[in-house]
């Protein structure tokens, strides 16, 4: 296995390709995100200001409770979601919330992801692998060039 892939314990929902937003810090659906301007609001989150739209998020860990569930679908009814959400350590509910908002997710892995994955990088979510790689620039594809039935999330034109 090449060196820019990691392998998740646990893995959800469909296979995408996006821009990596990473930080080493927790995600609140709550707390952390204006759901209506579609960016991160906390000022002390180190991602504020940034657009989680259709990216995805690389986070340490998940927060909250069961608001978090509830606001991933109703974000998901606006199209205001993340493609995916990669975590060293997840809680349930945050899965629940993942599964009911169908955004894909993985989480635990032997290296701390935060530090792994490059922050504005492009990278492959497999979860049926389990794994998350990231993409060569030359493999960043074009709209032409997806896979059916694979995400396109904000690739260069």
């Amino acid at each position: 296995m090449k060196k820019d892939t990691y392998i998740a314990r646990h893995a959800m929902g469909k296979k995408v390709i996006g821009q990596a937003l990473v930080a080493h810090d927790g995600f609140s659906a709550r707390y952390d995100l204006n759901r209506l301007q579609g960016v991160f609001s906390r000022p002390a989150h180190k991602l504020a200001g940034q657009s989680y739209i259709d990216r995805i998020l690389v986070l340490d860990t998940a927060k909250g409770g069961v608001a978090t569930a509830w606001m991933l679908h109703e974000m998901r009814s606006r199209n205001m979601v993340p493609q995916a959400i990669v975590f060293n350590t997840v809680n349930t509910i945050l899965v629940q919330g993942a599964a009911l908002g169908d955004v894909s997710m993985m989480a635990g892995f032997d290296v701390d992801i935060t530090e792994a994955i490059p922050h504005g990088s492009f990278v492959e979510i497999d979860p049926e692998a389990k794994s998350i790689r990231v993409l060569d620039p030359s493999e960043v594809p074009t709209q032409e060039a997806l896979e059916e039935g694979l995400a396109r999330v904000h690739f260069p034109k």
